[in-house]
C-alpha cells in the first residue's frame, strides 16, 4: 500500500513541476528524476516485471528531453540547455 501512495505522490509532484515555469523546474525535476528509478525498481520487485517495464516506458516518455541531454553530456557533447 505504501508503494501505491508513493507512486501517486510522485505523479502529483511531477504534474505540479510540469506546470511551473522552466527556470523553476530544475531542482524539483532532478529530485523526481532520481526518485523514479527507485520507484520503478520497487514496482518490479513488489508487483511484476511487466509493471516495471510499463513504468519505465512512462518515465522515459516524460523525461525524454533531460535524458537526451544527460546522454549527450555522457558522450562528451555540449548540447544546448533550454532557457
Amino acid at each position: 500500500m505504501m508503494l501505491l501512495w508513493l507512486c501517486i505522490l510522485w505523479v502529483l509532484a511531477a504534474s505540479v513541476v510540469a506546470l511551473m515555469p522552466m527556470r523553476y523546474q530544475y531542482a524539483p525535476g532532478i529530485g523526481l528524476l532520481l526518485a523514479a528509478p527507485l520507484l520503478i525498481f520497487w514496482i518490479g520487485y513488489t508487483v511484476a516485471l511487466w509493471a516495471a517495464l510499463l513504468a519505465l516506458c512512462a518515465f522515459v516518455s516524460m523525461f525524454r528531453n533531460p535524458l537526451r541531454y544527460f546522454w549527450a553530456r555522457a558522450r562528451g557533447l555540449q548540447p544546448e540547455a533550454p532557457e
